[in-house]
């Protein structure tokens, strides 16, 4: 991430715009890039400081202040899938959320197990199919 313009800068780049010229005058003088002028002025106008915002840091999550109806609703019916669980968010809470959202927190929040409708871990067909053609075999070589 690249380092935010020093204070000093601007600093220069402010008193240069107060005092009559122009952005892109601005810009090119100081040999900076003419968003970056258009935001400093308009943040300046607006907040009367200089400084730059925060950099990093972690993003926190909408889902956080729900944690408790969420782990409640989870613990409650363990097998609920995350459209289902989007939809009683939404209507319990109004907060509106995509499935993969609540999917991406649980995972966050130690829940890890993929489970299909009955309840049992999730296998993809290609290993459900083996595992009955190597049953099938195995029973119709011992009835000949």
């Amino acid at each position: 991430m690249p380092k935010p313009y020093s204070l000093d800068l601007r600093e220069r780049v402010v008193r240069f715009v107060e005092a009559g010229h122009s952005r892109r005058v601005a810009a090119a003088h100081f040999g900076v890039s003419v968003s970056f002028v258009v935001i400093l002025m308009r943040n300046y106008r607006k907040t009367e400081s200089l400084a730059p915002k925060a950099s990093g840091g972690r993003r926190h999550s909408k889902l956080d202040p729900h944690r408790a109806f969420l782990l409640g609703r989870v613990a409650e019916k363990d097998d609920i899938t995350m459209p289902e669980l989007a939809a009683e968010l939404a209507a319990a809470v109004g907060v509106q959320v995509a499935p993969a959202s609540i999917s991406r927190w649980l995972i966050r929040n130690g829940y890890r197990f993929k489970k299909n409708a009955a309840g049992q871990r999730a296998r993809s067909p290609r290993h459900q199919q083996g595992a009955a053609g190597v049953a099938g075999q195995a029973s119709a070589a011992d009835a000949a």
